[in-house]
């Protein structure tokens, strides 16, 4: 009787994977900042991580040093299965995509909209002394700005540095999507902006990762979107992954059990300080 062989299956790796990484700013001054100390974490292909935490906690820290922002002082640093802990920030640009707090950042303020996504186009590319920008482009741009409803199509020569904050963040948003990237890092998008502008952005952000089937991680303050969004949650503290909500937890959770957890830590926080004074008086 012939047995037929087993077909091999190559072993799964995640799309991210952050092994034992510490990062230290000013080390062995007064402003000395550990924001990341033996930070471990994997993330699938596909997922799309809201990352929650305080001021300092280093939420904000990790998506630097996934883009290559800095160089980490110890660990290892995986996107796609190579270890980029070396690779600088240019490097890995053709792999991540980015929008940060500030809606003026990321773009050409006085250039055109239609010169930003050239730009956006050719990122982490070979760019040449090629025209700037085709007709193909224009025309595929002016299709996808018009989807988003805010009447932009019509003004693709306008300055980027003219439009609201809102529009502005939406269309970095399409630069940051137009290539597909493997990662895409979302630093507080919506915090600069008004509460109306801010739900038109999630929207677009969230149909745009859900059609593309972006690994996305997104920080954010916001409960609400951690709840509403994504199918994990990773709660940061003290430069360490505190909590980890996969997407079975985080169906069950509600913004009430979110904040529950934080006055939990900040608690246990109050508790150490009084705790570190009493022995500090009781030596002295």
């Amino acid at each position: 009787m012939n047995i037929p062989a087993q077909e091999s299956i190559a072993p799964q790796h995640p799309l991210v994977r952050l092994s034992n990484v510490y990062k230290t700013f000013h080390a062995g001054t007064v402003n000395e900042v550990r924001p990341m100390r033996g930070v471990n974490l994997e993330i699938a292909e596909g997922s799309f991580v809201i990352v929650l935490g305080g001021n300092g906690s280093g939420k904000s820290t990790l998506l630097n040093a996934l883009a290559g922002s800095f160089a980490i002082d110890s660990g290892r640093i995986e996107l796609d299965g190579q270890d980029v802990s070396l690779w600088p920030e240019h490097r890995r640009a053709c792999m991540i995509g980015r929008v940060f707090q500030n809606p003026f950042s990321g773009t050409a303020p006085t250039m055109s909209i239609l010169d930003n996504f050239s730009l956006a186009a050719k990122r982490g590319k070979f760019r040449g002394l090629a025209w700037a920008h085709s007709r193909r482009l224009r025309d595929e741009l002016q299709g996808r700005v018009r989807e988003l409803k805010m009447g932009l199509e019509d003004r693709l020569d306008s300055a980027i540095g003219s439009l609201s904050g809102g529009q502005r963040q939406a269309l970095t948003l399409l630069m940051a999507t137009w290539l597909k990237p493997r990662l895409l890092l979302l630093d507080e998008h919506t915090a600069a902006l008004d509460p109306k502008s801010a739900d038109q952005v999630i929207a677009l952000t969230d149909r745009i990762i859900a059609r593309e089937g972006l690994t996305t991680l997104m920080v954010t303050h916001s409960m609400q979107q951690a709840v509403n969004l994504g199918d994990r949650i990773v709660m940061m503290h003290s430069g360490n992954v505190l909590h980890d909500f996969d997407s079975a937890q985080k169906q069950r959770l509600r913004v009430d059990d979110l904040l529950s957890r934080f006055e939990n830590v900040r608690r246990r926080e109050l508790l150490d300080e009084s705790a570190a004074e009493m022995l500090k008086s009781r030596y002295i």
